[in-house]
C-alpha cells in the first residue's frame, strides 16, 4: 500500500509488476483487497474500462475510498470490511464472482505516518496499531498478556530472537508503569536488544510482531486466499505482494500447493491421502522482486516480492468464506 496527497503523489510498490500479472481488461470485474490509498486502484481503473471493488476496514481509507466513487462514473465500489471476509463481502455487494483479486499485505504508509495509530516507533504516539480502531489495542496486550505469551508472540510474527528477553523487560517496565505509548516500548526494547549490523532499529521486529498480532494479519492473508479460490472465475487473477519473510512463505506454501502438478502429485507411497487436484496455475514461477529504478526511488521496494496464480476449471476446494 502507499500514501498519496494531492502535493505528493506516489506510486505503490511493484506496480508495473501487479498490472502485468493481474493484466485488467475492458468488461472485467476487479477486487483491490486492501485498498490502502487507492494507488493499485487508480491504476487498475485507468489500465482498462473495467469494475473494481476496494476493500479496506480503516476508516480513513474507506472515507478516501468513497471520494473515489464519484471519479470513475459508477466503475470503483467501496467496500468496508476485512479484505479475508471478501468471500462474503463481494458477493453482498454486488458480483458473484470476479476476474482478478490483488492484496498487498501489511501497514500502509499511510497508516505509519500518522503517529496517533501507533504503528511506528519513529514519532511517539498512543500505542494502539489497530487497522479497524476498534477491539483491543497493542497496549492492551502488552500490559495484561502472560510474559510467555508475550514472548511468543514476538518471536512468531517478528521472529526476534531476543523475544524472552523483550518480554521479560516489557513485564518488569510495566510493573512501574503501564505502556502507554509508542516510545515507551522502543525504549523498552533498545534496552535489551543490540542494533544490528544492517542498521535497522533494534524495535522493528517487536513492532512488527505485535502489529501482526493485533490485527490477526496472518488469519486475514490465509482467508483471503481460500476465498479466492471460490471468488475468481476460471482464469481470474490471484496477485499477491508481500513485504516480509513470514506473509511470504504463507503465500507461496498456498500457491504451490493449489497449483502443483498433477503427475508429481499422483506419485504418493502406498497409504498416503491422494492431493487434491489443482485449483490455480502458475503466473510467476518465482518471486517477482522490484526493478532497480524503483527500488532507487523508494526503499521500500526492496523487500516487496510478487507472486501470482491464475483460476482454472477445477471446483474449489473451500468455501471460501461463505460458510
Amino acid at each position: 500500500m502507499s500514501f498519496a496527497t494531492e502535493d505528493r503523489p506516489h506510486k505503490p510498490v511493484l506496480l508495473r509488476e501487479v498490472l502485468e500479472a493481474l493484466a485488467p481488461a475492458d468488461g472485467e470485474i476487479m477486487v483491490d483487497g486492501t485498498f490502502g490509498a487507492g494507488g493499485y486502484s487508480r491504476a487498475i481503473l485507468d489500465s482498462a474500462k473495467c469494475e473494481l471493488y476496494g476493500i479496506d476496514r480503516d476508516p480513513t481509507a474507506v472515507a478516501t475510498g468513497k471520494k473515489l466513487e464519484a471519479e470513475y462514473d459508477g466503475r470503483f465500489h467501496m467496500v468496508e470490511g476485512c479484505f479475508g471476509d471478501m468471500g462474503r463481502l463481494i458477493p453482498a455487494a454486488g458480483p458473484e464472482q470476479v476476474d482478478g483479486i490483488v492484496l498487498d499485505i501489511g501497514v500502509s504508509s499511510m497508516q505509519l505516518d500518522q503517529a496517533d495509530r501507533g504503528f511506528s516507533f519513529r514519532e511517539d504516539g498512543p500505542l494502539d496499531m489497530r487497522m479497524s480502531m476498534s477491539g483491543p489495542t497493542a497496549a492492551d496486550f502488552v500490559n495484561t498478556a502472560e510474559e510467555e505469551d508475550i514472548a511468543n508472540v514476538i518471536y512468531r510474527y517478528g521472529e526476534e530472537r531476543a523475544s524472552r528477553k523483550v518480554a521479560r523487560k516489557i513485564i518488569e517496565m510495566r510493573a512501574e508503569e503501564p505502556f502507554a505509548t509508542t516510545s515507551q516500548l522502543a525504549r523498552a526494547v533498545r534496552s535489551v536488544v543490540r542494533k544490528s549490523k544492517d542498521g535497522i532499529d533494534p524495535a522493528t521486529r517487536t513492532f512488527q510482531a505485535l502489529r501482526i498480532y493485533v490485527n490477526d494479519e496472518l488469519g486475514e492473508l490465509e482467508r483471503a486466499m481460500d476465498a479466492a479460490e471460490t471468488l475468481l472465475k476460471p482464469g481470474g487473477r490471484l496477485v499477491i505482494v508481500t513485504f516480509h519473510s513470514l506473509e511470504d512463505r504463507q503465500v507461496k506454501t498456498f500457491m504451490k500447493a493449489r497449483s502443483g502438478d498433477p503427475r508429481k502429485m499422483s506419485r504418493r507411497l502406498p497409504g498416503e491421502p491422494e492431493v487434491a487436484i489443482p485449483t490455480f496455475t502458475t503466473i510467476t514461477r518465482k518471486a517477482v522482486t522490484g526493478q532497480k529504478d524503483e527500488i532507487r526511488a523508494n526503499p521500500r521496494a526492496r523487500s516487496a516480492k510478487l507472486r501470482a496464480v491464475a483460476r482454472n476449471e477445477q471446483p474449489a476446494t473451500t468455501q471460501g468464506g461463505r460458510k
